[in-house]
């Protein structure tokens, strides 16, 4: 008789991400996975394969999540406060996260030398989709006459970039409200917004 599931894919995968994102790739073990998701061992490895493919799972609910948050930003069809809104966002999230989670893609990415080419793929393309989130809202408020052209988009979508992943990193107990306010007024800053969101 074949091997049927008796539990719901999505959510054993949704119950792994908190796991991993909590702890990390290699810290969590097994029995964590087992004891979150609530399935068996045998279980895990005939749906899933094994640690490595429920990680890359995982992953990709995560930054599907993401993708979806940055087209809800984008369609408000005011890029200048889609912008000043994301980075409100990342501070009021540092704050609220008890857990000090931060962002699981942006946590990944020191580890890529430790996963396979599919988790390598997945970070690399979660942040050029971020990088290209930023550029595509510099560009329209452009063209709008919202931003100054002598601003170089692709330059600056690399630094807000680079900003969000230091308030992605700091936020986790490392700076508080004020810094990290600081910072993503900063990033604003180089856009010409002021933070009023």
């Amino acid at each position: 008789m074949p091997w049927e599931k008796a539990f719901d894919e999505d959510e054993v995968v949704a119950k792994a991400m908190n796991v991993f994102w909590m702890e990390g790739y290699e810290p969590a073990s097994m029995a964590d996975l087992i004891s979150s998701t609530g399935i068996t061992r045998g279980s895990l490895y005939n749906a899933f394969g094994g640690k490595e493919q429920l990680f890359v799972k995982s992953l990709l609910k995560y930054h599907q999540e993401r993708r979806a948050f940055l087209a809800e930003l984008e369609a408000m069809d005011d890029p200048k406060l889609a912008i000043a809104k994301f980075f409100s966002l990342v501070v009021s999230d540092a704050q609220t996260d008890c857990d000090r989670k931060g962002c699981f893609l942006i946590n990944t990415a020191p580890e890529l030398a430790t996963h396979g080419e599919e988790v390598n793929k997945i970070v690399r393309n979660g942040l050029r989709e971020l990088e290209a989130f930023f550029r595509r809202c510099i560009e329209v408020a452009q063209s709008r006459g919202a931003i100054s052209k002598s601003i170089e988009a692709s330059a600056t979508a690399k630094t807000l970039l680079a900003l969000l992943v230091a308030l992605r990193v700091l936020g986790r107990n490392v700076y508080d409200k004020e810094a990290l306010t600081t910072v993503a007024d900063q990033a604003l800053r180089l856009i010409e917004i002021q933070s009023s969101v």
